[in-house]
């Protein structure tokens, strides 16, 4: 059985590839040999992300089919369907590591900081809906000084909105938790950079 550090480390090292343009030939040979799947799987690591073309995980990450379970949504939020597909990853298959990955330029994060500075009143229920579960963490930032420097405001907001999404699996669930708190599970924060490809890990 993988642990949480190894298979952080295998994410890590799939992301060197990746920016260095250089693909395992391990993630291609499964590619082949999707029938040795139909069975089952044993993913590593779960990654909940952002819908955003741009940051497809197994790409970026380099890992092949059966690595990764993976969970995209708008803003890379945590409503309880992403909890619950969580929960059914870690205790289906005893995937160690569960990473939340935002990225820079996020349109989401952009859409609620646009919602706050000016309200509205022809946005959609549903993207409300998403704008609403990133609001009560950038909002308290529109009370400090990054409220005058756009570009240090976004930056600080989809952070911010990475560690909120971990913090809310970590003490949000109480399966996830107990798994925490055993050392069979970690939760962790990651920003995927559009313009270098390199993904930070954060906490």
């Amino acid at each position: 059985m993988m642990t949480a550090n190894e298979a952080m480390q295998r994410l890590k090292e799939g992301n060197q590839r990746f920016v260095t343009g250089v693909r395992s030939v391990d993630t291609i040979v499964k590619q082949m040999q999707r029938a040795d799947f139909v069975e089952g799987q044993a993913p590593f690591a779960v990654i909940l992300g952002c819908s955003d073309s741009r940051v497809p995980a197994e790409i970026v990450f380099d890992q092949g089919l059966g690595d990764l379970f993976v969970i995209r949504v708008a803003g890379n939020i945590v409503a309880p369907s992403q909890v619950g597909s969580v929960e059914f990853a870690v205790e289906q298959f005893g995937t160690p590591l569960v990473v939340v990955l935002g990225h820079t330029m996020c349109g989401a994060v952009r859409a609620t900081i646009d919602e706050l500075e000016k309200p509205s009143t022809e946005t959609s229920y549903n993207l409300l809906s998403i704008v609403n579960r990133i609001r009560p963490t950038v909002e308290p930032l529109f009370q400090t000084e990054l409220k005058n420097d756009a570009e240090k405001l976004m930056a600080v907001s989809i952070r911010a909105n990475i560690l909120a999404a971990v913090n809310h699996l970590r003490h949000g669930s109480q399966i996830l938790e107990q798994l925490v708190n055993r050392g069979q599970l970690e939760i962790v924060g990651a920003e995927y950079s559009l313009e270098t490809g390199e993904v930070l890990f954060i906490d």
